[in-house]
């Protein structure tokens, strides 16, 4: 008590700032921001992006459920509560003070990183430290909050780094590329390995697999080319905005993180620094459900090892080069449509315009020509499925309570 009363006066401008930026959401908020801002200035965040978002909310996830049960089992009473002489600097949380779930989730998100991208273990080390301490400095929690928080917060990581290891993701393809009528050509498909990861609640990759699309001779598939070759994308002002938003999904933010950068700004929106669980509950839910999403299309996609259409039809120009693997199913509309539906689902007041953007990532691939509709179509069909299956596990995780 005496330490807090004096650290409650820090006038250090440093950590005056530290505790403004760590009290700036949920103990969530930062730490998934931060994966968006790694990943649009191109630094690493582990094996794949999906990895880093879903396992670090996975993680803060378990962390904050963890605390707040021992929150309510003691039942501490904040610093100020007890000693009015010490003068809080943010607002009093209306929660128990031990265990800290600032440390735990600090702890829990930094240690999944440092496994992740070892290199930079010391550096989400400090950080961690940086935003536990925060709330001693801010005189909202006693030391003994924080270190049992960050024990909490390490022993979470050390379960879900055991995951890591074991979701088959650190396993290399050896296969070799077919060949044949109507099949993707080119060497070292992007993300092949994918689609022998565990999923986390799937019962298998293909529990959900698309119908095999038709032979590329097809009258369906003809005109599914013919639509895409057809649609307007020279550089005119007419085509500008279809450009535009074709360009924007296939930036980094909008190849993946765009759905985390809606929920961070709803996270703000809405005041879920009043809920911590609630905030980390729905980091968790878009997480999880964008790494089965992303292992079901993989499944997909090397299931068929479909052609793309400028395979099918040379003479067609695309907007930008399609990425390194087939096209059956369509990786946008499968992942936005999973993710926009689980947004829709924990925001249903923000439900038309999140499924708009889902809706608009797919059919951006058309209109950029690296896909054809029933690529789209398959993908939405896929997203949805998966996407109906993570709602119904939320619908029953406790939180109705």
């Amino acid at each position: 008590m005496d330490w807090l009363r004096e650290v409650s006066k820090e006038s250090d401008a440093r950590i005056v700032e530290q505790i403004r930026f760590w009290d700036s959401g949920p103990a969530s908020y930062r730490w998934m921001d931060l994966i968006t801002k790694r990943q649009s200035a191109a630094q690493p965040v582990g094996r794949s992006m999906v990895h880093a978002y879903t396992y670090v909310s996975l993680a803060i996830y378990d962390a904050t459920v963890a605390a707040w049960n021992a929150k309510y089992a003691y039942n501490r009473a904040r610093p100020s509560h007890v000693d009015p002489a010490i003068l809080p600097r943010v607002p009093v949380p209306q929660s128990p003070s031990y265990p800290s779930d600032y440390a735990a989730t600090a702890a829990a998100a930094s240690a999944v990183l440092a496994y992740l991208v070892p290199s930079e273990a010391v550096y989400f080390q400090g950080l961690a430290e940086e935003a536990g301490k925060s709330r001693l400095y801010a005189g909202v929690e006693y030391p003994s909050d924080y270190l049992a928080g960050w024990e909490l917060g390490m022993r979470v990581a050390e379960q879900v780094i055991a995951k890591i290891r074991a979701d088959g993701s650190d396993m290399v393809w050896s296969g070799t590329v077919p060949t044949g009528a109507c099949l993707w050509t080119g060497t070292n498909p992007g993300n092949i390995a994918a689609m022998n990861w565990k999923p986390l609640l799937l019962s298998s990759p293909a529990e959900f697999r698309p119908q095999p699309p038709p032979a590329c001779t097809s009258p369906e598939v003809q005109a599914d080319l013919a639509a895409v070759k057809n649609f307007p994308r020279a550089l005119t002002t007419a085509n500008l905005n279809t450009n535009a938003r074709a360009l924007y999904w296939q930036t980094p933010e909008g190849v993946f993180p765009w759905a985390f950068v809606q929920l961070n700004r709803w996270v703000l929106e809405d005041k879920l620094e009043l809920n911590p669980p609630a905030a980390a509950r729905a980091y968790a839910l878009l997480g999880a459900v964008g790494f089965d999403a992303f292992i079901a299309s993989q499944d997909g996609k090397f299931a068929y090892w479909y052609l793309r259409p400028a395979q099918l039809d040379p003479s067609l120009a695309p907007l930008f080069p399609a990425p390194n693997f087939p096209s059956y199913p369509s990786n946008h509309s499968t992942f936005s449509t999973a993710r926009s539906e689980v947004l829709a689902y924990l925001f249903p007041d923000r439900s038309g315009m999140i499924r708009a953007m889902g809706k608009e990532a797919g059919d951006s691939r058309i209109w950029a020509g690296i896909h054809f509709e029933m690529d789209n179509q398959a993908g939405v069909t896929l997203g949805r499925n998966i996407a109906h299956k993570f709602i119904a596990w939320a619908e029953n995780d406790g939180s109705q309570q």
